[in-house]
């Protein structure tokens, strides 16, 4: 926690993924639905049209469909860290499911918190950041705008 009272934490990427090849971060995601309940209308259209392009486009992702007596229809998602993310789709439809799958396919699982630099590296510098004037002489003075005479 930081003195705003909000986490916050240096930019960084699970395990340095994308910097040789990309794994999808997101292992299983689980469509717990009703068989019969109105709340549960967008969770099966998606189901009949866009779970089968949804595990074609993501191989490495597990899709279970699970049909339930249950009053709240839910998307359960599992990360490789370890993190459960569980949002409800009561009254949704289809094209609103598969953008919340489409987002919880692109996170890492890790909170969304505020980022502190955009910058971080684990070895820094004794010698500051670099800029344009880091090794200009200081005999040479400040940069001063040019006379009126062009």
């Amino acid at each position: 926690m930081t003195s705003r009272g909000t986490p916050s934490r240096f930019l960084q990427s699970v395990l340095q993924n994308g910097v040789g090849r990309y794994v999808c971060q997101l292992k299983r995601i689980s469509l717990i639905f009703s068989k019969k309940g109105q709340s549960s209308l967008g969770a099966r259209e998606f189901i009949e049209e866009g779970v089968v392009d949804f595990a074609k486009k993501n191989p490495g992702t597990v899709v279970y469909v699970s049909p339930q007596s249950c009053r709240i229809p839910k998307i359960v998602a599992e990360y490789l860290n370890g993190t459960v993310r569980e949002e409800a789709i009561t009254m949704k439809s289809s094209q609103d499911i598969s953008a919340l799958v489409k987002k919880l396919t692109e996170q890492s699982g890790l909170d969304i918190i505020r980022i502190r630099k955009p910058f971080h590296t684990d070895s820094p510098s004794i010698q500051g950041q670099w800029h344009p004037f880091t090794n200009r002489p200081p005999s040479i003075g400040p940069v001063k705008p040019r006379d009126g005479q062009a």
